[in-house]
């Protein structure tokens, strides 16, 4: 089933995949990564002129890394503003998405986040580095095969 947004992109030959709709009805699209970064500035010019919220996660032990965008079409005078979810998928191997900072600002620490999490590297991100764990931390904790390094908290004796 398509949305309007679906059926937009369909009409100016954009290509893309429908996942369908979510549980509250928000219209959920594939991505690839190549088209990403073009695909992002239409649809800023289409109006989603709102990035509510990017996230990431390991789809499966050994498979793909999505990098996920929820945007919004704020316009004055509408009561119901029109969402939509982009799904960007990337190889585990080398997984590289170009990045929208310069499109939606607001993105910059949600990129730095999954990067740091999940290792996904955002093309032409202007400060891409570590933003929870520290700069010598090794690998990648979100991902489904991350093996934890052992640990051990010194205390005192005292």
């Amino acid at each position: 089933m398509q949305g309007n947004l679906s059926a937009w992109l369909v009409k100016h030959a954009l290509i893309h995949r429908s996942l369908g709709f979510d549980y509250q009805g928000i219209e959920t699209l594939q991505i690839k990564p190549g088209d990403w970064h073009s695909i992002a500035v239409i649809l800023y010019v289409y109006g989603c002129n709102y990035l509510r919220s990017q996230c990431a996660y390991d789809v499966a032990p050994g498979g793909l890394l999505a990098s996920v965008y929820h945007l919004t079409r704020i316009e004055y005078g509408v009561d119901q503003p029109e969402e939509v979810c982009i799904k960007v998928f990337a190889p585990r191997k080398d997984p590289r998405i170009p990045s929208v900072f310069w499109v939606w600002k607001s993105v910059d620490f949600q990129e730095r986040e999954s990067y740091d999490m999940l290792g996904i590297s955002y093309d032409n991100h202007p400060r891409l580095k570590r933003i929870l764990m520290p700069e010598s931390w090794i690998g990648w904790p979100l991902r489904k095969d991350y093996i934890a390094p052992n640990f051990y908290e010194i205390q005192d004796a005292h």
